[in-house]
């Protein structure tokens, strides 16, 4: 059983409406792609999806995804409505397949239709059916797959609680560490979204370590790191600006390593557990 449906806006019931039936708007072979656990910190390949597990347990997750989809408890959408659409929703064998609806996706042309007859259709208003759908629910998975975090979280409201940024609190509290000395006016203040995002990770990382390896760490920066200044008397790094900040943060969470063929140094851009 396949339906297309609409969440539309506003603050009355009803909120869903059903747009067509028993037609397949996405052809998504899952198997094809590579999941990835979702962290801010990994740039997607081109054939790679974020996941999030045991979505139903999270507190973004969306309640009618977790009742059986019943066809007669919605009304057929009515033209007033058009307008109003914010996302489309495609139930297809129990997966449901999302799609962000913003003004840009709506197209008001004349067209020359293709078909058996060539058809002027005058003027005629469209919504642009993206190949790829914005997130997918597998329902039997418990499992939600998508590309891009910033765009579903206007369907999952809360969602965005996966891209942790520190808090002011969390950033003073990074900085007030031992091994850091900060200097040129540079304070949490000047910290910048990307080392904040940088400082979460790092918090809880350094946070974990035995005092061995956070001697272990200093050394490791030292060595990628040549442009910080680190008072070895003091044990702590002079962070001066958001360039120092972030190769300390990289150093943390060890971005840095050294090629097996050729011993060149490098800097992970992007890093995903195996």
């Amino acid at each position: 059983m396949n339906q297309l449906m609409a969440r539309v806006k506003g603050r009355k019931k009803p909120f869903f409406y059903k747009l067509l039936s028993d037609t397949e708007i996405y052809c998504f072979d899952v198997s094809s792609v590579s999941l990835v656990e979702y962290s801010s910190d990994h740039l997607l390949d081109e054939d790679s999806w974020f996941k999030v597990d045991n979505f139903s347990k999270q507190e973004f997750f969306l309640d009618f995804l977790g009742k059986q989809f019943v066809s007669s408890e919605y009304n057929s959408i009515p033209k007033s409505k058009y307008k109003d659409i914010v996302y489309l929703c495609s139930i297809q064998n129990e997966d449901y397949f999302f799609q962000k609806v913003t003004p840009s996706s709506y197209v008001t042309k004349t067209f020359l239709a293709l078909g058996d007859e060539l058809v002027i259709e005058d003027k005629v208003d469209r919504v642009v059916i993206n190949y790829f759908p914005d997130a997918i629910y597998l329902k039997k998975e418990d499992r939600l797959i998508f590309r891009n975090l910033a765009t579903i979280s206007s369907i999952f409201k809360g969602i965005d609680m996966l891209y942790k940024e520190a808090t002011q609190e969390e950033v003073q509290q990074f900085i007030d560490l031992d091994f850091i000395k900060v200097s040129n006016d540079y304070d949490a203040q000047k910290v910048g979204k990307q080392n904040r995002k940088r400082i979460a990770l790092a918090l809880a990382t350094f946070t974990a370590m035995s005092n061995a390896d956070k001697d272990t760490i200093f050394d490791y920066v030292q060595e990628y790191c040549a442009n910080l200044k680190f008072d070895k008397s003091a044990k702590n790094f002079e962070i001066s600006s958001e360039e120092d900040m972030k190769f300390l943060l990289y150093g943390i969470e060890q971005r840095f390593y050294t090629t097996v063929c050729g011993k060149e140094k490098r800097l992970a851009n992007s890093i995903q557990k195996l």
